[in-house]
């Protein structure tokens, strides 16, 4: 008699991760208890502080976790041997779609970790910085050949599209613009015209593709 395939093992601590995600997102990280993320992931209250020492760590390790893939992207996209353009709109496109994906994730990420300037923004300042880093270095790059204008410091072009960026993900957050795949993809575009535009020397310009 053939016996039956043996369960996958669960894992609590990937569980208890994903609930937080939904408790954070709906009830705010500051608004809600660890018992919340317990009732959430269906564990009991003690295993929550086996795998986590508070739910500020919580919060640590999805900030870092999906930040670091986020760092991996920009270092795989600058990798490519495509027009600064076209990175910046693989870039637009891998945090957007970031979003579209997985919108809870990413409004945690930026109400609570981000534009927290007084408390975990603070304590992740350096890791933030990361991305503009690698952001800036595209720029750089393509200031050096000529294609982008040499008066426009590689740090603020940086800021100015990882902003423009985030700012679209707030006015998604909060319902301020229309969250249709139309509108997503159309944001892409239009976030890296607006940068780019503003970049590009005279004679480069030209439309971005999908990377």
């Amino acid at each position: 008699m053939a016996t039956a395939p043996k369960a996958e093992p669960v894992d609590k601590r990937r569980l208890i991760l994903d609930a937080a995600v939904w408790v954070f997102a709906r009830r705010g990280f500051h608004h809600c208890r660890v018992s919340d993320v317990a009732d959430e992931a269906g564990v009991a209250y003690g295993l929550v502080y086996h795998y986590f020492d508070s739910k500020e760590e919580i919060l640590n390790t999805l900030f870092l976790e999906r930040w670091q893939v986020m760092l991996d992207a920009i270092d795989e996209i600058d990798a490519r041997d495509l027009p600064a353009r076209d990175k910046l709109y693989a870039v637009a496109a891998f945090i957007i779609d970031s979003y579209r994906h997985n919108p809870d994730l990413m409004k945690v990420i930026i109400v609570e970790v981000t534009r927290a300037a007084n408390s975990f923004g603070r304590l992740h300042l350096d890791r933030i910085r990361e991305a503009y880093t690698g952001i800036s270095d595209i720029v750089e790059a393509a200031r050096a050949e000529g294609s982008f204008k040499s008066d426009i410091p590689s740090e603020f072009a940086a800021m100015c599209f990882y902003g423009a960026i985030e700012q679209l993900l707030t006015s998604w957050i909060f319902e301020v613009l229309p969250r249709t795949e139309e509108e997503f993809e159309r944001a892409k575009e239009l976030v890296v015209e607006a940068i780019c535009g503003g970049l590009e020397s005279a004679g480069t310009s030209q439309p971005a593709t999908s990377a």
